[in-house]
Order: structure tokens, then C-alpha cells, then sequence
């Protein structure tokens, strides 16, 4: 019985095996993943196989049914059931079908049985040929975790801001003046385009890019503070005649030159002091990629590296990572590092309404910015030896908002039918602003700590359901960032704010999404506590710095 048990163990590991790598590992709050998980454990006891294979008939085959993966192996001539799985033993001789199939890596099983030796990021090759990072992948295996035991001294804030906010929202706007100053060390402001055709940058809109000199401005201000460009962003890669942009550039220098050029002039121009790359995603056949942009975006890198050294200015390079590896794997991280100040990662959007159509999660409310899931991610840099120095963490200045299927099941792990409704500003389904979400609890709603994954869940309305992380949970987060030695924060919505001193900040450094969604409250409970040397902005002119409405005209005219 026990090869026959071995067997159900590959059948239950290919029933898990994307909600081992897509979901971060956290099988512990969804109730059908849990029990699945359970069975493959279940499998290393002295139970019938064929009692449990039962119990989840989708992972067995016989000569008319088809495995969902894997190879159909041996059947059995009692009772007419194979089971699924790969490799030698299930997709060799005996083999009833789909015996082409290849595991993701090769466990010891030898040539043309898997599609590659190894896994990407270095992470675990199951006995079942398999990739993942969790113990029945890995073994005993670990991964160290860097650890500073304190404060990481002098690091940086980063603020993006949404330029669209201005001209697209009917309220909770943020102007360029209204940009909290003398907190955060660095603004990128989203988004830049690449056009398709000439490689050249694009504004998103007419009206966003009037806004550019505005916000460049802000340097004459407060001393010392950068403003970069970020380039790309999610909905570049929706489908759309910019969406193989990114790796139509990749893949060819002269297309890279002409961005080059472009991106050089455009800073000059409008004074930014360097890129943010946010392509969202290389190699992913989802968002437009192509395998061949593993290597290409590491030649683009490094050229665009060189290139910019010989303006004769310090402009500098990042690059946004997702904090997933269904996505990240798409990216070459330890030959990318040495050509870039940092990354942004993205440890934050985890979860949220599309998660429905994920076989292996399915519509299952759960907290996007889940610690436990946010580890787990940063985990697989580690694994490539990347220094946490060049590592700035993401947070959320926004929540991901669900309508609960069951108004009587409203914690994670419950079923929603569909996103949230939209917030009176930000107007769109499945997301609210810290603002919004604010004003909400205000009217009473219903507020949970989660204390393992370190968010707030706030319920109301019946159904309405989001998390998010407000003051407390930021500080845990931003904890333990410092705990693990990263570069920064990064926040995307900043607060309105009256202080007006800055200077380095002593803690980790991170990044927000996004400046415009805060009301004050988030980038205040970031600040507190920081150890800053008081320096003073300059105060604001009672003249306007910028003539908008000049610069909306000249904008327009240069489009």
C-alpha cells in the first residue's frame, strides 16, 4: 500500500500545486483548500488511496477520462482507475494518456520528462516535479531571511502619485500643491506610456501632462527631495495597442535607442531625476509577454544604464516587481540588480476580485496585504541573493473591497459574489481610498483585526467587506521591514498635510500607493516616530509657482 499511497501523494500535489506557488503558500483560511491540502498529508497514513482519490475525483483517470494534469498512468484492472501524475512512472510505459506531459523541474528523473532541470528563483523542485516553496516542496529546507534586529538608519519614503487624480476624480483630488512636502524623499509619478509604434514617451492623457512641471516643482520646496518618472503600469499590458509594447522594445536596440532618447529628453525637459519601469509583466502570455523577455529586459537594463551614465547626470533606474512568483518568475532579478538603484515591490494587491477566476483560489475574500503572504514573497528574493538594501517594500494607502456573497459569512476566507461598490470618489468596483474607508468607519462601521496577517477588515452595509491597513497595522509592517533590513517604504497615496519638516529618515525604507488616497491619517502614522533631523521647506509663495492653465495649453499643443 504504501507506492500506491506515494501515487495519491503526486495526485494531491498537482491538486495544490498552483495554490502552492499563485497564492503565496496560505492554504490555512480557505476551506477547500485546506481539506485538499489535508488529503495530501492524509496520503503519509495507512488510509485506503482509493477512499481519498474518491474523495476529489477530479485528479483520477480512466481510458475515457482525461487527466486535468498530469498523465494518466497504469490502470488498475479491478476497479478501472488510474491516477495522475508525472514523470517516468506515470507518463512511461503503461500509460493510458496525455503522456506528453512534462513536469516544471526535474527531481532526479533524468532527460525529457520535464521542462526544465530547475525551478525559476531558485525556489524547490518536488519529488513530484513540482516548483514551490513550502516544506512538502522543500523538504527541511530554508531560506535565511535577513535580519537587522532594529532600525535600518537613513532610508527613503516614496510617495507615487496618481496624475490622473485630478482631472478623473469628482472629489478627494490632490493637486501638485497639495502634495504633502518635507516627508518624503522621492515622488514617481504615474504613469508614462511607451508608444508602440515610435518607442517614444507617451503621456497617459493630455491632462495629466500638464502636471509634470507642477510636480517637478515641488523640488524648488523642499531641499533635497527627487521626483521620478514611472513608466508602464497595469493597464499598459491590458489588451490594447500598447500592450507588446514593453517587450517590442526588448527586443530590439534600435526600438531601445529611440526610448532611450525619447526618455533622456523628456527628463531634461520636465526636470525628473530619474525612471521607474513598471512593466506588469515580462514573459507572462497573460499581459503580452513572450519567453524571450527574460533575457531581453536585462540587455534593456543594462544599456539603458550606460546610456544614462553618459548624460553626465546621476539619473536613476528602478524597477517594480510583483511580490508573487507566478509573475515574478518572469523576471531575471539577480542579473537585473546590478544595473538599477532598487526595487519596488508590490506587497501589496495580493488579493482582491479577480482572484475568482484563479482555479486554485477562487472567490474567496481574503486581505491583500497579508504579512504572512507579503513574507512569503519577499522570501523568494532572498533565494536569489538580492540585497535587502536595494529592496523597498510597498504599502497600500488604499483597501481592496469585496460584496460578500453570505451576509452571515463575513470574515476572510467567506465567498463574495463581486467587488465592493465604488467609493464616492474613487468610483471604482473592488477598491476604496484610506479616505473613503475612513469616512466609512466614522459612519459605523464594523472594524476586525487580523492580527496573523496584520491588516483591519471593516464590514458594513450588510455585505460590504474590505481590508486594508490603517495606522496600526502600517506600523507593524513598517516594523518589520526594518526587521528584515529593506531599503524603503513606499506609499501611493499620500495625505494632505501641514508639517514642513524633512530630512533622512531613520527606519526602512518603503513606498506607498498611493500619495492622493491618504486624508492625512497614514502618511502621519508612517512619520511618527521617525528619527528626523529637522530641516524646514520652503513656505509656500503667495504667488503660484506654476500657471496651470498655461501649462495645460502648451502641454496640449505639444501632443
Amino acid at each position: 500500500m504504501r507506492s500506491s499511497l506515494g501515487s495519491f501523494a503526486i495526485l494531491a500535489l498537482l491538486a495544490v500545486a498552483d495554490l502552492a506557488i499563485a497564492a503565496s503558500n496560505d492554504t490555512k483560511s480557505d476551506t477547500t483548500n485546506r481539506q485538499r491540502y489535508g488529503q495530501m498529508l492524509a496520503a503519509d497514513s495507512e488510509e485506503d488511496v482509493v477512499s481519498i482519490a474518491a474523495a476529489d475525483p477530479d485528479y483520477t483517470c480512466s481510458k475515457t477520462k482525461k487527466c486535468e494534469k498530469g498523465c494518466c498512468g497504469s490502470i488498475d484492472p479491478t476497479n478501472g482507475v488510474g491516477v495522475c501524475g508525472l514523470g517516468p512512472k506515470f507518463c512511461g510505459d503503461g500509460c493510458v494518456s496525455d503522456c506528453g506531459r512534462k513536469g516544471e523541474c526535474d527531481p532526479g528523473w533524468g532527460p525529457g520528462w520535464s521542462t526544465d532541470d530547475k525551478c525559476p528563483l531558485n525556489v524547490c523542485c518536488s519529488e513530484f516535479g513540482f516548483c514551490g516553496t513550502t516544506k512538502d516542496f522543500c523538504g527541511g529546507k530554508t531560506v535565511p531571511s535577513p535580519n537587522c534586529g532594529g532600525k535600518s538608519a537613513e532610508k527613503r519614503l516614496i510617495g507615487y502619485y496618481e496624475g490622473w487624480n485630478v482631472h478623473q476624480r469628482p472629489c478627494g483630488n490632490m493637486k501638485p500643491e497639495d502634495i504633502p512636502l518635507g516627508w518624503y524623499t522621492h515622488i514617481n509619478f504615474a504613469f508614462a506610456l511607451i508608444n508602440p509604434k515610435t518607442f517614444h514617451i507617451d503621456p497617459m492623457d493630455a491632462d495629466t501632462a500638464t502636471l509634470y512641471d507642477a510636480v517637478t516643482g515641488l523640488k524648488r520646496r523642499q531641499t533635497g527631495l527627487e521626483v521620478w518618472i514611472a513608466v508602464g503600469g497595469w493597464a499598459m499590458n491590458d489588451p490594447g495597442p500598447y500592450r507588446t509594447a514593453f517587450s517590442d522594445m526588448a527586443k530590439s536596440t534600435k526600438n531601445q535607442d529611440a526610448f532611450f532618447e525619447s526618455l533622456i529628453t523628456f527628463m531634461q525637459r520636465h526636470d525628473f531625476d530619474g525612471i521607474d519601469l513598471d512593466w506588469e509583466y515580462p514573459v507572462a502570455d497573460d499581459r503580452g509577454g513572450i519567453k524571450d523577455d527574460f533575457a531581453n529586459y536585462v540587455q534593456m537594463i543594462s544599456r539603458l544604464r550606460r546610456r544614462l551614465n553618459q548624460t553626465g547626470k546621476k539619473y536613476g533606474i528602478t524597477i517594480t516587481l510583483p511580490a508573487s512568483y507566478w509573475y515574478l518568475r518572469g523576471f531575471d532579478i539577480a542579473h537585473l540588480e546590478p544595473h538599477i538603484d532598487w526595487f519596488n515591490v508590490m506587497t501589496y494587491d495580493i488579493h482582491g476580485v479577480w482572484d475568482s477566476t484563479v482555479h486554485s483560489i477562487g472567490p474567496y475574500a481574503y486581505a491583500h496585504t497579508n504579512l504572512s503572504e507579503i513574507e512569503t514573497g519577499l522570501n523568494l528574493l532572498w533565494r536569489n541573493n538580492i540585497n535587502p538594501e536595494r529592496v523597498v517594500m510597498g504599502l497600500g494607502f488604499y483597501g481592496r473591497s469585496f460584496t460578500m456573497k453570505d451576509p452571515k459569512c463575513m470574515t476572510a476566507g467567506c465567498p463574495f459574489k463581486d467587488g465592493a461598490k465604488g467609493g464616492e470618489c474613487t468610483g471604482t468596483p473592488g477598491v476604496l481610498s484610506a479616505a473613503e474607508i475612513n469616512k466609512i468607519i466614522k459612519n459605523g462601521a464594523k472594524v476586525t483585526f487580523d492580527k496573523e496577517a496584520a491588516v483591519k477588515i471593516v464590514t458594513w452595509d450588510t455585505d460590504q467587506w474590505v481590508s486594508w491597513d490603517d495606522a496600526e497595522t502600517l506600523k507593524l509592517k513598517m516594523a518589520y521591514a526594518n526587521q528584515r533590513c529593506l531599503g524603503g517604504y513606499v506609499n501611493l497615496f499620500p495625505p494632505s498635510s501641514t508639517r514642513i519638516r524633512t530630512d533622512k529618515i531613520n527606519c526602512g525604507r518603503t513606498m506607498v500607493w498611493a500619495i492622493d488616497l491618504d486624508d492625512g491619517t497614514l502618511l502621519k502614522s508612517l512619520t511618527d516616530g521617525m528619527d528626523r533631523k529637522s530641516t524646514f521647506v520652503n513656505p509656500i509663495p503667495k504667488y503660484p509657482l506654476i500657471d496651470l492653465d498655461s501649462d495645460r495649453k502648451k502641454a496640449k499643443d505639444e501632443l
